[in-house]
């Protein structure tokens, strides 16, 4: 459903449930409640809900600049466009594990979707310490669905060069071309660190090898046009409950390398395995390994049930693609780590230690890890392995 659009004008509360109202079959006399909810750096996001009925919706709007920031880092509006397609184009796949697009609007930069609020934002509830058993195998289902779908393995090259001219989206890659790749591996004004971890950062930045091969993964991130991504898939982009997992927030959609979003999601994961011990540490690394073997066992399948490349069969080439994939993803995952660590965006998982000597030793094991997932993944042929270096290099 298209909104019968206007000249672009931010939401407030008040025009977001005029809005929904417009949209949505609540009850008649229905006394909507509005709040925004938003607390990422891009956007406005309001819940409306009847309190009655329980009935809801999200209404998100892109701004034409980052939030975080304000007016002087303008922003293009077609990235709720990007996002609100990629919703649609990944529900084809993965149907179940993104939220329902209801409507949108390419001038007003709207989109009106599925109310997730009986679900929790993982990075949240993992912070708290919850398990999430079908996490990794619903995050491995949506990779390997969506990852595969959209690739030249299953599309004809007519369609895929559709897709990729329809999901350019170069302000949001230029974003992660900086912040993931770039600037914290140099001494710019966007890292943002503790003076404690100056002597570790100081260490990346002299480490050329290690920035060899970041430019490296840089060149894949931004030459390898291999499936529709997420672009930003981490925890807080995922929905959650012990039963259920959504996947939200692509409007840093487009096409690239497969092992970015299998690379970023994992990342993630990394950090709460790095703030847990125990037990609880372990419940992260099954995480860690499901996500992966899920992810490669639907992407097999699929390649052998409903692949349309003329070199499918020819043996070792199915698995020349996967190990490439693999590199790929522990490469991206360093990236992350590091860029999450000193970079301009951080997670709350690190940040939010109060024991500041803790937090401290923590960030540094982060740093740590993301240059050995970097320097080594070459070497690293099992996810299994993985899970070897992240004990050795557990603090």
């Amino acid at each position: 459903m298209t909104i019968a659009s206007k000249q672009y004008e931010a939401l407030t509360e008040e025009k977001a449930i005029a809005l929904a109202q417009s949209l949505y079959p609540f009850p008649e006399g229905a006394e909507l409640v509005c709040r925004e909810i938003g607390d990422g750096n891009l956007n406005y996001v309001f819940q409306i809900k009847d309190p009655k009925s329980g009935k809801g919706l999200i209404i998100k709007q892109a701004l034409p600049y980052a939030k975080v920031v304000g007016e002087s880092w303008p922003l293009t509006l077609k990235r709720a466009t990007i996002e609100a397609n990629a919703l649609q184009k990944h529900s084809e796949f993965a149907p179940g594990l993104v939220p329902a697009v209801y409507a949108m609007d390419e001038e007003l930069a709207i989109t009106v979707m599925e109310d997730l609020s009986h679900l929790t934002i993982a990075r949240e509830g993992l912070i708290q310490g919850a398990a999430y058993p079908k996490l990794s195998e619903d995050i491995g289902e949506y990779l390997g669905r969506t990852l595969f779908h959209t690739s030249d393995f299953a599309l004809h090259p007519f369609e895929k060069k559709r897709l990729v001219a329809d999901y350019s989206n170069p302000e949001l890659c230029k974003i992660t071309e900086d912040l993931i790749f770039t600037d914290p591996f140099f001494n710019n004004d966007t890292n943002d660190y503790e003076p404690e971890l100056q002597a570790t950062v100081e260490a990346i930045w002299n480490n050329g090898p290690l920035k060899l091969e970041a430019a490296k993964l840089k060149f894949s991130f931004l030459t390898e046009a291999e499936a529709l991504l997420h672009g930003d898939l981490h925890t807080g982009s995922i929905f959650a409950s012990e039963s259920e997992t959504k996947v939200i927030d692509p409007e840093f959609a487009f096409y690239g390398p497969i092992g970015f979003d299998v690379g970023l999601f994992l990342a993630n994961l990394i950090v709460q395995s790095i703030t847990r011990s125990g037990e609880e540490r372990q419940v992260i690394v099954n995480h860690i390994e499901r996500t992966w073997e899920v992810f490669s066992t639907r992407f097999s399948e699929l390649w052998d049930r409903e692949g349309i490349e003329a070199y499918k069969d020819t043996p070792g080439y199915k698995e020349f693609i996967l190990e490439k994939i693999f590199r790929d993803t522990l490469g991206f995952a360093g990236c992350e780590l590091i860029r999450r660590t000193i970079g301009l965006a951080h997670v709350k998982d690190l940040d939010s230690i109060e024991d500041k000597n803790l937090r401290i030793r923590l960030k540094k094991q982060a740093l740590h890890t993301g240059e050995a997932l970097i320097l080594k993944r070459s070497g690293l042929t099992t996810i299994s392995a993985v899970s070897g270096l992240l004990e050795e290099l557990k603090q």
